[in-house]
């Protein structure tokens, strides 16, 4: 997993609440098992017309939205069923933070699983933020996960909280498999030992 530190970026506002992780990525797009090659299916039924044309009321078709790896939006994102894919999409398409005033459990924690930054902030910060984004298109929001800061500049920083462990796990890139390897060695100990108090097994 990528580690996460610090992100200035292109910000995209998404006035949305309840998004639901059927429109984050599709039920049609669950087959593949890879994390790789959701980001173009991600959000597909709001980003694409019918016929397969992008659909230009969409934020995140339009310049300089289109290279943005911020998202702010609005309450309770990723509602919906428990599909992994959903930050899979997101994250496959460029978005490494999501800014919300609320998030559903179990996609907020895989988001965190899978590299994706999710920040909680009051309503009238989302608010600030949604405004600045739309009023000065280029203009870069920058995110230290280290000082746990959302700041534009000299306009303003928040502040923002999260868990201490997920805050290590993410500036060090370790999801969980990492986090196992990481017990290699104990690992390594204990099946020695237990082959040799067990050998038949």
């Amino acid at each position: 997993m990528t580690p996460f530190n610090k992100l200035t970026a292109i910000a995209a506002p998404l006035r949305m609440i309840n998004v639901d992780t059927d429109i984050i990525i599709p039920k049609q797009f669950l087959k593949t098992i890879k994390r790789s090659g959701l980001g173009v299916h991600a959000f597909n039924d709001i980003r694409y017309n019918e016929d397969g044309t992008e659909n230009p009321d969409f934020v995140l078709n339009r310049a300089p939205y289109r290279d943005a790896q911020i998202l702010i939006t609005g309450e309770n994102f990723g509602c919906g069923s428990s599909r992994e894919h959903a930050p899979w999409a997101i994250l496959d398409m460029g978005i490494r933070c999501v800014i919300a005033p609320s998030f559903a459990d179990i996609f907020f924690n895989n988001s965190f699983k899978n590299g994706i930054l999710p920040i909680v902030l009051p309503q009238e910060q989302i608010d600030q933020l949604m405004e600045e984004a739309e009023e000065n298109p280029e203009a870069l929001i920058e995110i230290d996960l280290e000082k746990q800061t959302v700041t534009r500049g000299n306009k303003f920083s928040f502040e923002f909280d999260v868990d201490a462990f997920r805050k290590h796990c993410l500036l060090n890139g370790l999801d969980d498999i990492a986090l196992t390897m990481e017990k290699g060695t104990k690992i390594d100990s204990y099946e020695d030992k237990v082959k040799g108090e067990r050998p038949w097994l």
